[in-house]
């Protein structure tokens, strides 16, 4: 009588399992294609599904602007031999006397190991007071105590030496070698050739940038722009900022892709064809190929274009739909800009679901037979 009741309890099981698979839903990664389509404006959602083409591509290839404005660009180079507030001078002078104005009896000649510049831009010295530094050069300056002694005793020599130029400084942080204050001297005039001095670059060079800020301005460019275009090359000024850091833009990869993430750039600009392969490709047991979704929010310029239309106003979501199946499919993957912010998400393929629904199926059937054959034996 046991046996008789579980052969008809089986397929009644079996008919149960399917009612509670197809009331309560499978799990899923997230939403298959007929569900994303489901959300689109057409269908009375709040989103543009746009299938990409060479048209699309070419809209949507906005990367980042980033350069130096003509404020930068256009300053010339200090000059070497100018001395600033806070530099610090050497000065040696000589007397045709043997008893002069500055030199002792062994010696007619005076050495200033260090004269500093104050604040002001003013050094003084001895017998000729007060001099304005700051502005000129060494030989400028020269001339002025030259001129002054003169008058006290006869045809002395004078020598000036800049013996560090710590009044016109850089800061350098962030990646480099060695974070530190500079000072801007005849080698390191330009920014690369500071960077060089800090030590160079710590990070990768296709993801470093590298901003400079100078009083009110500011601006930022690519590493691997300072040695492509020569005009970034700037000449630096006292008091300059230069931070170097790692591009801190992203993507979140979603879905049947090798792994599921929030994926830092690796380069300047990424296709979707180097997002999904960045992450690992399309899981090999469950990725749909037809289905690789890039969620983004465009702003109305770029809108317009996609779309076509001059009527919507603000930032718009847009879906945008790579079928890589297709003979241009990966051509497509390959031009197509990934920006920051975007959300690429691979959908499963519907034999995926379908082998879902056969082992939740199975499973509970498999589950009576073992009574089944428990009660038999019995």
């Amino acid at each position: 009588m046991k046996s008789v009741s579980f052969r008809w309890a089986r397929p009644i099981a079996v008919l149960v399992a399917t009612a509670v698979i197809s009331s309560c839903g499978l799990p899923q990664l997230g939403p298959n294609k007929r569900q994303i389509f489901s959300g689109s404006v057409q269908r009375e959602g709040d989103a543009f599904i746009v299938e990409v083409n060479d048209r699309v591509t070419r809209a949507t290839a906005v990367t980042p602007a980033l350069g130096f404005n003509q404020a930068f660009i256009n300053a010339g180079k200090i000059g070497s031999d100018t001395i600033n507030a806070g530099d610090t001078l050497g000065l040696t002078i000589w007397e045709n006397v043997d008893d002069g104005l500055l030199a002792n009896e062994a010696s007619n000649a005076t050495l200033l190991e260090e004269v500093q510049v104050d604040g002001a831009g003013f050094i003084f010295v001895p017998y000729a007071g007060r001099i304005k530094a700051s502005g000129n050069s060494p030989e400028a300056i020269r001339r002025i105590i030259t001129e002054r002694l003169s008058e006290q005793t006869p045809d002395p020599q004078v020598q000036v030496r800049r013996l560090a130029g710590d009044g016109t400084t850089v800061s350098l942080i962030g990646a480099v070698g060695a974070q530190g204050v500079y000072a801007i001297e005849r080698p390191t005039r330009t920014l690369s050739t500071m960077l060089a001095r800090a030590g160079g670059v710590s990070i990768t060079p296709e993801i470093a940038q590298i901003t400079v800020l100078r009083g009110g301005h500011r601006g930022k460019i690519w590493f691997e722009d300072l040695y492509e275009h020569p005009e970034l090359d700037i000449a630096l000024r006292g008091g300059d900022r230069i931070l170097v850091e790692e591009d801190t833009r992203s993507f979140t990869a979603l879905g049947a892709t090798g792994s599921q993430q929030r994926v830092p750039f690796e380069s300047q600009n990424l296709s979707a064809l180097e997002a999904i392969a960045q992450v690992g490709g399309l899981n090999p047991r469950s990725a749909d190929p037809t289905g690789v979704f890039v969620f983004r929010n465009e702003p109305q310029e770029v809108v317009a274009q996609v779309l076509g239309r001059n009527d919507l106003q603000g930032a718009q979501r847009l879906i945008y739909v790579l079928n890589l199946t297709k003979p241009n499919g990966m051509f497509m993957a390959r031009d197509f800009v990934i920006r920051d912010s975007d959300t690429l998400y691979v959908t499963e393929a519907p034999f995926t679901q379908w082998t879902k629904v056969i082992s939740s199926i199975t499973g509970p059937a498999g589950s009576i037979n073992a009574l089944s054959s428990l009660a038999s034996s019995d």
